[in-house]
């Protein structure tokens, strides 16, 4: 039985009496903070600290172009994840003045299951805006911000967090709750680490991105569409034997763009049904009752990512549900995860076994031939060359669904083996350098916990 015992004068006042709040381990950790010495999380803001609203309830839309807008799920360690941004306009941006946000800002996810999850603003663009669930930190300097992005990954302050959300069904934190985190106080040897860190996840995840781009151009150099327009005409003429053969009748289908793709990637790039090369397994529903906050992974499609498997908005199944659905559903090393719904089109390999058990909305795709290069052909699903003809297939509904009878029948430029090797490898390259990244913080937290720990030293 775990139990402690406090002090009439130690309890928060009327605000906190449950005993959840005061559970051993959150004392222990506060006590530590506090013969360390802090900071409150407000304290090194030079703004007070605020969050932003969502537009959409004005009747505002996301739109193509414009201001990029900031969602939790773009929060990412010491920065940002800017694969599924989405923009407002000028207008809306101006009019939202109080979450303007720019780079070095530092983020925290404050509602819903991805509470505690940090950012640091990129420099991709000179302002950004958000919703109101982030809370929006403004730090005095680059280094206070590279060590606020490590500090509140660390056992440290995500345990204050853990606490501060705690008390029942709660699924935010409030701004108040946000300001009075404590931050140990760092020393210029703590600041001095946490900068150098950054830097060179920031270098790293640059590297990660040039050799991507780079494996992305040569593939559309090689089939010819590194200049293919994606603006359409304003009409077509289609005949019925047409629509007929797929089933299909609304405009979307019909624009003439994906019919130019799709006769351009045979012309150029042999073109091959993916049926041909791969076999496709689904995934499975459970259901959200057998949802759990610990157990085996169960990898949604809002966990997914073409550069892996997020940790955030992450649920789990208990053990003997996983036992009973492994043989059939638990993906292998070297597979493709393919999302088919919401977001259709992500693809990723997995670098190594994963003990968990992939759901309905994402397809497992295995080689049927030895002369594709596996990473080649994720690169193919995450260009203009799977992503148009995921666009086309899944479009025409409120929720996009893409089927796989569908999916089977896309055409996958088939260059030769060689080329198909460079491009892989730049990928590889690509994944190597955001793996290292990754490693490096994570051993950057630790050490970061331990000099506390040891009082600074």
């Amino acid at each position: 039985m775990v139990f402690s015992i406090i002090q009439k004068s130690k309890l928060e006042g009327a605000r906190r009496l449950d005993a959840e709040y005061y559970q051993p381990e959150y004392l222990g950790n506060s006590t530590k903070i506090e013969k360390f010495g802090f900071y409150t999380l407000q304290d090194l803001s030079v703004i007070d600290i605020t969050k932003g609203e969502t537009p959409l309830w004005r009747g505002d839309e996301y739109i193509a172009k414009g201001t990029p807008f900031l969602r939790s799920e773009n929060l990412f360690a010491s920065g940002l994840n800017l694969s599924n941004l989405v923009f407002i306009s000028d207008k809306v941006h101006g009019r939202m003045k109080r979450s303007r946000i720019y780079p070095n800002d530092v983020l925290v996810a404050i509602v819903g299951a991805t509470i505690g999850q940090t950012g640091l603003v990129a420099e991709e663009y000179p302002e950004y805006n958000s919703n109101q669930a982030i809370a929006i930190i403004r730090p005095q300097n680059q280094k206070i911000a590279h060590f606020l992005s490590i500090i509140l990954e660390t056992k440290i302050c995500q345990l204050q967090i853990e606490r501060l959300k705690g008390g029942g069904a709660r699924d935010n934190l409030d701004l108040h709750e946000v300001k009075v985190i404590k931050i140990p106080k760092p020393n210029d040897k703590i600041l001095n680490y946490c900068d150098r860190i950054v830097g060179g996840v920031k270098e790293l995840r640059k590297q990660g991105e040039s050799s991507c781009s780079q494996a992305e151009n040569f593939l559309l150099e090689e089939v010819g569409l590194e200049n293919f327009k994606r603006v359409d005409d304003l009409s077509s003429i289609v005949n019925l034997s047409e629509t007929k053969v797929v089933n299909r009748m609304d405009a979307e289908y019909f624009q003439p763009k994906y019919k130019k793709l799709v006769e351009h990637i045979k012309k150029h790039g042999n073109g091959v049904l993916l049926g041909n090369l791969v076999t496709i397994k689904k995934g499975i529903e459970p259901g959200a009752e057998a949802y759990q906050e610990a157990g085996k992974q169960f990898i949604r499609v809002s966990s997914l990512s073409k550069n892996g498997v997020s940790d955030s908005e992450q649920k789990y199944l208990n053990e003997d549900l996983y036992k009973k659905l492994k043989d059939d559903y638990e993906p292998k090393k070297g597979e493709i995860l393919l999302t088919k719904d919401a977001t259709p089109g992500i693809a990723y390999v997995l670098k190594e076994d994963i003990e968990g058990i992939v759901s309905g909305g994402i397809l497992r795709l295995s080689l049927k031939k030895k002369d594709v290069e596996i990473e080649y052909l994720a690169l193919c699903l995450n260009s203009i060359v799977g992503q148009m003809q995921a666009e086309r297939d899944a479009g025409g509904s409120v929720i996009a669904h893409w089927k796989p009878e569908q999916i089977k029948k896309i055409i996958i430029p088939l260059l030769p083996q060689s080329t198909q090797q460079k491009i892989s490898d730049l990928v590889r390259q690509s994944h190597e350098a955001r793996k290292k990244a990754k490693e490096l913080l994570e051993e950057a937290r630790q050490k970061v916990e331990e000099m506390i720990e040891r009082g600074g030293e």
